[in-house]
């Protein structure tokens, strides 16, 4: 026989830790272009070449409140030019309550696009393969990593303006 205890324990959130609430999410845009077919769609002497970029803004809409897009552009090219080029800005809406200021930005910068990746990543092999190309599946993102990187580059920047005035 279970404890009730011991079922409310384990469904409470542990102490110190702060819920990350996911109000809405959706397709802000998308677009799909297949700018030579039907000839793209014909067999490829060789692998296309599919290069992925990835960025993530967020905006504060209310208190506590934010909507965290995450933008997608996947560019296929193969031995005759471009086949593809599919673009999708996927969004949520997140309430993000008790956080620390210092906290935020990497929530929403890092946790929320995670949380967000793997629906758009349905959606864009959805549309290639709808687009008449194998479904493409993208490997999965390091936010982490981007927003360290976005921090550097950051970092340098007022540096660099400095030098040029």
């Amino acid at each position: 026989m279970t404890d009730t205890n011991d079922v409310n324990a384990q469904q409470a959130p542990a102490p110190g830790t702060m819920p990350i609430r996911i109000n809405a999410q959706y397709v802000k845009d998308l677009s799909f272009e297949n700018p030579r077919a039907p000839q793209s769609l014909q067999p490829q002497e060789g692998q296309p070449k599919v290069d992925v970029h990835v960025d993530v803004k967020a905006t504060k809409l209310a208190d506590a409140v934010f909507e965290v897009v995450l933008t997608t552009t996947v560019n296929g090219t193969g031995d005759q030019g471009q086949l593809f080029l599919a673009e999708l800005s996927y969004a949520g809406v997140f309430t993000l309550e008790g956080f620390d200021e210092q906290h935020l930005q990497p929530l929403l910068l890092v946790e929320c696009p995670r949380l967000l990746f793997p629906f758009a990543r349905s959606i864009i092999a959805d549309v290639t393969r709808d687009g008449g190309f194998p479904p493409l599946l993208i490997q999965p993102v390091d936010f982490a990593q981007l927003y360290r990187q976005s921090q550097e580059q950051n970092a340098t920047r007022p540096a660099e303006e400095t030098l040029v005035q």
